[in-house]
Protein backbone atom coordinates (compact mmCIF):
# COMPACT_ATOMS: atom_id res chain seq x y z
CA UNK A 1 0.00 0.00 0.00
CA UNK A 2 1.38 3.31 -0.86
CA UNK A 3 1.33 6.30 1.07
CA UNK A 4 1.04 9.82 -0.23
CA UNK A 5 2.64 13.01 1.84
CA UNK A 6 -0.22 14.88 3.21
CA UNK A 7 0.55 18.27 0.87
CA UNK A 8 -0.57 16.36 -1.55
CA UNK A 9 -4.18 15.50 -0.24
CA UNK A 10 -4.86 18.69 1.23
CA UNK A 11 -5.04 22.29 -0.78
CA UNK A 12 -5.28 23.90 2.51
CA UNK A 13 -1.78 22.98 3.49
CA UNK A 14 -0.77 24.10 -0.34
CA UNK A 15 -1.96 27.30 0.26
CA UNK A 16 -0.25 27.79 3.31
CA UNK A 17 3.12 26.47 2.68
CA UNK A 18 3.09 29.09 -0.97
CA UNK A 19 1.95 31.66 1.30
CA UNK A 20 5.07 31.58 3.90
CA UNK A 21 6.98 30.99 0.63
CA UNK A 22 5.86 34.30 -0.70
CA UNK A 23 6.31 35.86 2.44
CA UNK A 24 10.06 34.82 3.15
CA UNK A 25 13.06 37.06 2.64
CA UNK A 26 14.71 36.12 -0.12
CA UNK A 27 18.18 34.30 0.50
CA UNK A 28 19.56 36.93 -2.17
CA UNK A 29 18.11 40.09 -0.39
CA UNK A 30 19.56 41.22 2.90
CA UNK A 31 18.32 43.67 4.84
CA UNK A 32 19.63 47.37 4.30
CA UNK A 33 17.60 49.10 7.69
CA UNK A 34 19.92 50.64 9.79
CA UNK A 35 22.48 53.52 9.87
CA UNK A 36 25.08 53.57 7.77
CA UNK A 37 28.58 55.59 8.01
CA UNK A 38 28.77 56.94 4.16
CA UNK A 39 30.97 59.26 2.05
CA UNK A 40 30.44 60.79 -1.07
CA UNK A 41 34.06 61.88 -2.77
CA UNK A 42 34.09 65.59 -4.39
CA UNK A 43 37.06 66.61 -5.98
CA UNK A 44 38.78 63.63 -4.92
CA UNK A 45 38.16 64.24 -1.24
CA UNK A 46 35.79 62.22 0.75
CA UNK A 47 33.78 63.50 2.83
CA UNK A 48 31.92 61.46 6.16
CA UNK A 49 28.48 61.70 6.87
CA UNK A 50 25.54 59.88 8.55
CA UNK A 51 23.07 57.93 6.41
CA UNK A 52 19.69 55.88 7.40
CA UNK A 53 18.21 53.12 5.28
CA UNK A 54 14.50 51.95 6.46
CA UNK A 55 12.34 49.39 5.06
CA UNK A 56 8.83 48.88 4.26
CA UNK A 57 7.93 45.49 3.08
CA UNK A 58 9.98 45.67 -0.38
CA UNK A 59 9.63 49.76 -0.40
CA UNK A 60 13.43 51.34 0.26
CA UNK A 61 13.50 54.35 2.40
CA UNK A 62 17.04 56.56 2.46
CA UNK A 63 17.16 59.36 4.34
CA UNK A 64 20.41 62.24 4.71
CA UNK A 65 20.48 64.54 8.00
CA UNK A 66 20.93 68.38 8.81
CA UNK A 67 21.26 68.16 12.21
CA UNK A 68 18.48 66.24 13.41
CA UNK A 69 16.30 66.76 10.65
CA UNK A 70 15.72 63.96 7.69
CA UNK A 71 16.13 64.98 4.62
CA UNK A 72 13.93 61.60 3.19
CA UNK A 73 14.05 59.96 -0.46
CA UNK A 74 11.04 60.34 -2.30
CA UNK A 75 11.31 56.79 -3.60
CA UNK A 76 13.39 53.36 -3.28
CA UNK A 77 13.93 50.21 -4.48
CA UNK A 78 16.69 47.15 -3.85
CA UNK A 79 16.63 44.53 -6.35
CA UNK A 80 19.26 41.96 -7.30
CA UNK A 81 21.64 43.76 -5.17
CA UNK A 82 21.03 47.22 -6.41
CA UNK A 83 19.89 49.75 -4.14
CA UNK A 84 18.23 52.71 -6.01
CA UNK A 85 17.02 55.95 -3.49
CA UNK A 86 15.61 58.75 -5.41
CA UNK A 87 15.70 62.87 -3.97
CA UNK A 88 13.24 64.31 -6.64
CA UNK A 89 13.24 66.98 -4.12
CA UNK A 90 16.67 67.85 -5.11
CA UNK A 91 16.51 66.05 -8.51
CA UNK A 92 19.30 63.25 -7.50
CA UNK A 93 19.41 59.89 -6.93
CA UNK A 94 21.89 57.12 -5.13
CA UNK A 95 22.49 53.90 -7.32
CA UNK A 96 24.80 51.41 -5.32
CA UNK A 97 25.59 47.65 -5.27
CA UNK A 98 25.58 46.25 -2.42
CA UNK A 99 28.30 43.80 -1.26
CA UNK A 100 29.42 41.57 2.02
CA UNK A 101 27.95 44.61 4.28
CA UNK A 102 29.19 47.78 1.96
CA UNK A 103 27.07 49.87 -0.40
CA UNK A 104 29.33 51.33 -3.46
CA UNK A 105 27.86 53.57 -6.38
CA UNK A 106 27.16 56.98 -7.36
CA UNK A 107 25.22 59.96 -6.03
CA UNK A 108 23.30 61.48 -9.48
CA UNK A 109 22.84 64.99 -9.23
CA UNK A 110 20.99 65.47 -12.82
CA UNK A 111 23.35 66.63 -15.41
CA UNK A 112 26.14 67.59 -13.17
CA UNK A 113 29.03 65.30 -12.72
CA UNK A 114 28.16 62.48 -10.09
CA UNK A 115 29.85 62.04 -6.42
CA UNK A 116 31.50 58.29 -5.88
CA UNK A 117 29.38 57.21 -2.85
CA UNK A 118 30.15 54.37 -0.24
CA UNK A 119 28.70 53.08 2.89
CA UNK A 120 28.79 50.73 5.07
CA UNK A 121 26.66 50.00 8.69
CA UNK A 122 27.50 52.32 11.62
CA UNK A 123 29.47 50.74 13.89
CA UNK A 124 31.19 51.98 17.12
CA UNK A 125 33.73 54.44 17.13
CA UNK A 126 37.25 55.06 18.70
CA UNK A 127 36.37 56.98 21.30
CA UNK A 128 37.34 60.69 20.82
CA UNK A 129 40.25 62.61 22.82
CA UNK A 130 38.70 63.36 26.37
CA UNK A 131 41.69 66.65 26.43
CA UNK A 132 39.20 68.81 23.87
CA UNK A 133 39.75 72.49 24.44
CA UNK A 134 36.83 74.28 24.60
CA UNK A 135 35.66 76.73 21.06
CA UNK A 136 31.57 76.46 21.74
CA UNK A 137 30.67 80.18 20.99
CA UNK A 138 30.25 82.66 18.29
CA UNK A 139 33.68 83.47 16.00
CA UNK A 140 34.06 86.17 13.34
CA UNK A 141 35.95 84.97 9.95
CA UNK A 142 37.84 88.04 8.50
CA UNK A 143 36.43 87.30 4.40
CA UNK A 144 36.32 88.77 0.88
CA UNK A 145 33.67 87.13 -0.59
CA UNK A 146 32.30 87.46 -3.89
CA UNK A 147 29.27 89.40 -2.68
CA UNK A 148 31.41 92.18 -0.75
CA UNK A 149 31.34 90.91 2.32
CA UNK A 150 34.14 91.45 4.94
CA UNK A 151 33.16 88.79 7.72
CA UNK A 152 31.51 85.48 8.39
CA UNK A 153 30.39 83.73 11.71
CA UNK A 154 31.59 80.39 12.94
CA UNK A 155 28.76 79.24 15.65
CA UNK A 156 30.22 76.43 17.77
CA UNK A 157 27.82 74.08 20.10
CA UNK A 158 30.03 71.81 22.11
CA UNK A 159 29.74 68.45 24.33
CA UNK A 160 32.97 66.86 25.45
CA UNK A 161 34.77 66.63 22.51
CA UNK A 162 31.98 66.67 20.19
CA UNK A 163 30.89 69.39 18.25
CA UNK A 164 28.43 70.77 15.87
CA UNK A 165 28.17 73.89 13.97
CA UNK A 166 27.50 76.05 10.64
CA UNK A 167 29.53 78.55 9.19
CA UNK A 168 27.06 82.20 8.22
CA UNK A 169 27.50 84.05 5.32
CA UNK A 170 24.78 86.38 4.20
CA UNK A 171 23.41 83.96 1.63
CA UNK A 172 22.62 81.04 4.70
CA UNK A 173 24.58 78.95 6.22
CA UNK A 174 26.54 75.81 5.45
CA UNK A 175 24.28 72.75 6.97
CA UNK A 176 25.09 71.28 10.31
CA UNK A 177 28.88 69.89 10.46
CA UNK A 178 29.46 67.77 12.88
CA UNK A 179 32.37 66.05 14.43
CA UNK A 180 34.66 65.27 17.15
CA UNK A 181 37.98 66.22 18.27
CA UNK A 182 41.02 63.93 17.52
CA UNK A 183 44.88 64.44 17.77
CA UNK A 184 44.49 68.29 18.62
CA UNK A 185 42.10 68.44 15.80
CA UNK A 186 38.08 68.84 15.70
CA UNK A 187 37.46 67.46 12.31
CA UNK A 188 33.84 68.26 10.93
CA UNK A 189 31.71 67.54 7.63
CA UNK A 190 28.57 67.97 6.70
CA UNK A 191 26.76 66.11 3.56
CA UNK A 192 22.91 66.31 3.50
CA UNK A 193 22.44 65.44 -0.63
CA UNK A 194 24.14 69.25 -0.73
CA UNK A 195 26.79 71.46 0.61
CA UNK A 196 29.51 69.07 0.94
CA UNK A 197 31.63 70.25 3.46
CA UNK A 198 35.01 68.94 5.41
CA UNK A 199 36.26 71.40 7.93
CA UNK A 200 39.35 71.04 10.22
CA UNK A 201 39.53 72.73 13.01
CA UNK A 202 42.48 73.90 15.03
CA UNK A 203 42.68 75.79 18.28
CA UNK A 204 46.16 77.98 18.27
CA UNK A 205 47.84 79.57 20.97
CA UNK A 206 46.95 82.74 20.59
CA UNK A 207 43.12 81.57 21.04
CA UNK A 208 42.37 81.95 17.55
CA UNK A 209 41.10 79.28 15.11
CA UNK A 210 42.28 77.51 12.31
CA UNK A 211 40.06 76.34 10.15
CA UNK A 212 41.00 74.42 6.89
CA UNK A 213 38.30 74.19 4.53
CA UNK A 214 38.08 70.84 1.90
CA UNK A 215 42.12 70.22 3.15
CA UNK A 216 42.49 73.69 0.72
CA UNK A 217 41.46 77.11 1.61
CA UNK A 218 42.56 78.19 5.06
CA UNK A 219 40.96 80.67 7.31
CA UNK A 220 41.47 82.25 10.75
CA UNK A 221 38.64 82.70 13.24
CA UNK A 222 38.70 85.03 16.36
CA UNK A 223 36.13 85.20 19.31
CA UNK A 224 33.21 87.38 18.82
CA UNK A 225 33.57 88.88 21.98
CA UNK A 226 37.54 89.34 22.11
CA UNK A 227 39.37 92.82 21.96
CA UNK A 228 40.32 91.69 18.31
CA UNK A 229 37.27 91.12 16.99
CA UNK A 230 36.09 94.28 17.90
CA UNK A 231 38.81 96.03 15.88
CA UNK A 232 37.63 93.66 12.37
CA UNK A 233 34.95 94.70 10.02
CA UNK A 234 31.36 92.93 11.36
CA UNK A 235 29.41 90.00 9.30
CA UNK A 236 27.17 91.98 6.57
CA UNK A 237 23.76 92.43 8.03
CA UNK A 238 21.33 91.00 6.07
CA UNK A 239 18.48 93.03 6.08
CA UNK A 240 20.43 95.69 4.97
CA UNK A 241 22.56 93.59 1.92
CA UNK A 242 19.52 94.05 -0.14
CA UNK A 243 17.84 97.16 -1.16
CA UNK A 244 15.73 99.42 -3.83
CA UNK A 245 16.17 101.65 -6.54
CA UNK A 246 12.96 103.69 -5.27
CA UNK A 247 11.19 102.77 -2.17
CA UNK A 248 8.37 104.47 -3.38
CA UNK A 249 7.91 102.63 -6.53
CA UNK A 250 5.51 99.76 -6.43
CA UNK A 251 7.28 96.31 -6.63
CA UNK A 252 6.27 95.59 -10.26
CA UNK A 253 7.12 91.70 -11.89
CA UNK A 254 5.55 89.68 -14.86
CA UNK A 255 6.57 85.95 -14.52
CA UNK A 256 4.62 83.08 -15.88
CA UNK A 257 3.52 80.70 -13.32
CA UNK A 258 3.98 76.65 -13.68
CA UNK A 259 1.46 76.41 -16.34
CA UNK A 260 2.70 78.90 -17.92
CA UNK A 261 0.11 82.22 -17.46
CA UNK A 262 1.64 85.14 -17.05
CA UNK A 263 0.96 86.67 -13.05
CA UNK A 264 1.92 90.26 -12.89
CA UNK A 265 2.09 92.47 -9.65
CA UNK A 266 -1.65 94.20 -10.59
CA UNK A 267 -3.17 90.29 -10.43
CA UNK A 268 -6.04 90.61 -8.10
CA UNK A 269 -5.10 87.99 -5.72
CA UNK A 270 -2.52 90.09 -4.31
CA UNK A 271 -4.32 93.72 -4.41
CA UNK A 272 -4.30 95.63 -0.62
CA UNK A 273 -2.36 92.04 0.66
CA UNK A 274 1.30 92.42 2.56
CA UNK A 275 3.00 90.81 -0.05
CA UNK A 276 6.74 88.37 0.79
CA UNK A 277 8.11 88.03 -2.52
CA UNK A 278 10.27 85.15 -2.54
CA UNK A 279 13.60 84.79 -4.37
CA UNK A 280 14.34 81.40 -4.61
CA UNK A 281 15.68 78.40 -6.55
CA UNK A 282 14.67 74.31 -6.02
CA UNK A 283 18.52 73.54 -6.48
CA UNK A 284 19.59 76.53 -3.79
CA UNK A 285 20.20 74.46 -0.02
CA UNK A 286 19.72 77.69 1.53
CA UNK A 287 16.51 78.51 0.40
CA UNK A 288 15.26 74.39 1.24
CA UNK A 289 16.16 75.72 4.84
CA UNK A 290 13.51 78.52 4.07
CA UNK A 291 10.96 76.93 2.66
CA UNK A 292 9.78 75.46 5.86
CA UNK A 293 9.43 78.26 7.48
CA UNK A 294 7.68 80.30 4.32
CA UNK A 295 5.13 77.56 4.42
CA UNK A 296 3.66 78.10 8.05
CA UNK A 297 3.86 81.24 7.56
CA UNK A 298 1.51 81.09 4.96
CA UNK A 299 -0.48 78.88 6.93
CA UNK A 300 -0.71 80.94 9.99
CA UNK A 301 -1.37 84.56 8.08
CA UNK A 302 -2.89 84.12 4.58
CA UNK A 303 -6.54 84.68 5.97
CA UNK A 304 -5.35 87.76 7.58
CA UNK A 305 -4.21 89.05 4.24
CA UNK A 306 -1.00 87.75 3.61
CA UNK A 307 -0.09 86.46 -0.09
CA UNK A 308 3.37 85.29 -1.11
CA UNK A 309 4.55 84.51 -4.39
CA UNK A 310 8.28 82.81 -5.17
CA UNK A 311 10.35 83.83 -8.02
CA UNK A 312 12.02 80.63 -8.94
CA UNK A 313 15.29 80.88 -11.21
CA UNK A 314 15.67 77.47 -12.21
CA UNK A 315 18.60 75.91 -14.70
CA UNK A 316 17.59 76.11 -18.54
CA UNK A 317 16.42 72.24 -18.36
CA UNK A 318 13.96 73.02 -15.06
CA UNK A 319 12.54 75.55 -17.26
CA UNK A 320 11.42 73.53 -20.04
CA UNK A 321 10.25 71.25 -17.13
CA UNK A 322 10.22 71.71 -13.72
CA UNK A 323 10.32 68.44 -12.37
CA UNK A 324 12.64 69.51 -9.06
CA UNK A 325 11.00 72.39 -8.23
CA UNK A 326 7.26 70.25 -8.43
CA UNK A 327 8.93 68.00 -5.75
CA UNK A 328 10.51 71.03 -4.09
CA UNK A 329 6.89 72.43 -3.70
CA UNK A 330 5.06 69.14 -2.69
CA UNK A 331 7.85 68.24 -0.49
CA UNK A 332 7.41 71.59 2.11
CA UNK A 333 3.65 71.87 1.18
CA UNK A 334 4.24 75.39 -0.01
CA UNK A 335 0.80 76.24 -1.65
CA UNK A 336 1.34 80.23 -2.88
CA UNK A 337 2.32 81.34 -5.84
CA UNK A 338 5.36 79.89 -7.92
CA UNK A 339 6.64 81.77 -10.75
CA UNK A 340 9.48 80.83 -13.13
CA UNK A 341 11.14 83.77 -13.21
CA UNK A 342 14.91 82.65 -15.05
CA UNK A 343 17.82 80.71 -14.85
CA UNK A 344 20.11 82.34 -11.85
CA UNK A 345 22.54 84.51 -14.25
CA UNK A 346 19.48 86.37 -14.69
CA UNK A 347 18.72 87.37 -11.18
CA UNK A 348 19.64 91.19 -11.39
CA UNK A 349 18.15 91.77 -14.91
CA UNK A 350 14.88 89.92 -14.21
CA UNK A 351 14.94 91.84 -11.07
CA UNK A 352 15.87 95.35 -12.07
CA UNK A 353 14.21 97.55 -9.24
CA UNK A 354 16.53 95.47 -6.58
CA UNK A 355 19.91 96.95 -5.89
CA UNK A 356 22.64 94.56 -4.54
CA UNK A 357 20.68 91.05 -5.11
CA UNK A 358 23.35 88.52 -5.37
CA UNK A 359 22.06 85.78 -2.50
CA UNK A 360 19.67 83.10 -2.83
CA UNK A 361 17.26 83.42 -1.40
CA UNK A 362 16.37 87.01 -0.72
CA UNK A 363 12.86 88.01 0.50
CA UNK A 364 10.83 91.00 -0.47
CA UNK A 365 8.25 92.18 2.05
CA UNK A 366 5.65 94.33 0.46
CA UNK A 367 2.68 96.58 2.34
CA UNK A 368 -0.54 96.62 0.61
CA UNK A 369 0.62 99.79 -1.16
CA UNK A 370 2.87 96.90 -3.25
CA UNK A 371 5.57 99.29 -2.26
CA UNK A 372 8.91 97.04 -0.17
CA UNK A 373 9.11 97.85 3.42
CA UNK A 374 11.83 95.15 4.38
CA UNK A 375 14.42 92.95 2.36
CA UNK A 376 16.12 90.11 4.00
CA UNK A 377 19.29 88.39 2.58
CA UNK A 378 19.64 84.78 2.74
CA UNK A 379 18.18 82.42 5.49
CA UNK A 380 20.29 80.28 7.90
CA UNK A 381 19.44 76.67 9.17
CA UNK A 382 18.80 75.53 12.64
CA UNK A 383 22.84 74.87 12.93
CA UNK A 384 22.96 78.60 13.03
CA UNK A 385 21.51 78.54 16.53
CA UNK A 386 19.91 81.93 17.95
CA UNK A 387 20.78 83.98 14.49
CA UNK A 388 17.91 81.32 12.67
CA UNK A 389 15.42 81.94 15.52
CA UNK A 390 16.07 85.97 15.27
CA UNK A 391 15.19 86.13 11.81
CA UNK A 392 12.07 83.82 11.71
CA UNK A 393 11.56 86.28 15.09
CA UNK A 394 12.03 90.19 12.75
CA UNK A 395 10.28 88.72 9.36
CA UNK A 396 7.34 87.34 11.49
CA UNK A 397 7.16 90.75 13.35
CA UNK A 398 7.52 93.18 10.22
CA UNK A 399 4.60 90.92 8.77
CA UNK A 400 2.24 91.23 11.64
CA UNK A 401 2.68 94.79 11.98
CA UNK A 402 1.84 95.35 7.95
CA UNK A 403 -1.13 93.64 8.56
CA UNK A 404 -2.33 95.70 10.53
CA UNK A 405 -1.95 98.49 8.51
CA UNK A 406 -5.56 99.12 6.48
CA UNK A 407 -6.39 97.84 3.51
CA UNK A 408 -7.18 101.39 2.28
CA UNK A 409 -4.29 102.74 2.49
CA UNK A 410 -3.25 101.02 -0.59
Amino acid sequence: MRFEPVFRRSPVVVALVLNMAACAPASDRPSLAGRWDATVIVNDLEIPFLFEITEDGRTMHGAFFNGELAIKSTGGRFENGTLSLAFDQYASRIEATYSNGRLEGQYVRGSRRPYPFRARLATETDAASADAPSIAGVWIIPTESSKGEKAWRFIVQQTGANVSGAILRVDGDTGNLTGSYRDGTFVLSHFSGARPLLLEVTLEGDDTLRLLQNRGKELVAVRSDSARAAELDQPTDPSRHTTVVDPDEPFRFSFPDLEGRVVTNEDSRFAGKVVVVSITGSWCPNCHDEAPFLSKLYQTYRDQGLEIVAFSFEEEDQLADPTRLRAFIARYDLDYTFLLAGVPDELSAKVPQAVNLNAFPTTFILGRDGRVRAVHAGFPSPASGSFYTEVIDEVTSQIEELLTEPAEAS
